[in-house]
């Protein structure tokens, strides 16, 4: 084995040019951001959890519940939500 030697690999790095990603088809603007409390997200958690405790409950009457508790304003939270767009149907509610 003295005399062989390892065969080697070669690899010619060839580099291209990178098409340009395709223009988004035009939809509604996006609505203005809405500011984001640290606790939304607190806030739907305990609505998909009492929702699933209580499934009798409406959606409309456990998401007012729980900001409520949480100290949330609502109008700021359905603004929020419905930037989103669908997690309100996730909750199960139609719109």
């Amino acid at each position: 084995m003295r005399g062989r030697q390892r065969v080697k690999t070669v690899v010619d790095v060839v580099e291209r040019e990178e098409a340009a990603p395709a223009p988004r088809p035009a939809t509604a603007p996006p609505a203005p951001p809405v500011d984001v409390d640290p606790l939304y997200g607190v806030a739907l958690l305990k609505t998909a959890f009492e929702l699933k405790r209580r499934p009798d409950g409406s959606v409309d009457e456990v998401l007012s519940t729980v900001l409520a508790r949480l100290r949330i304003d609502e109008g700021e939270f359905r603004a929020f939500l419905a930037q989103q767009g669908g997690l309100l149907a996730a909750l199960g509610q139609k719109h």
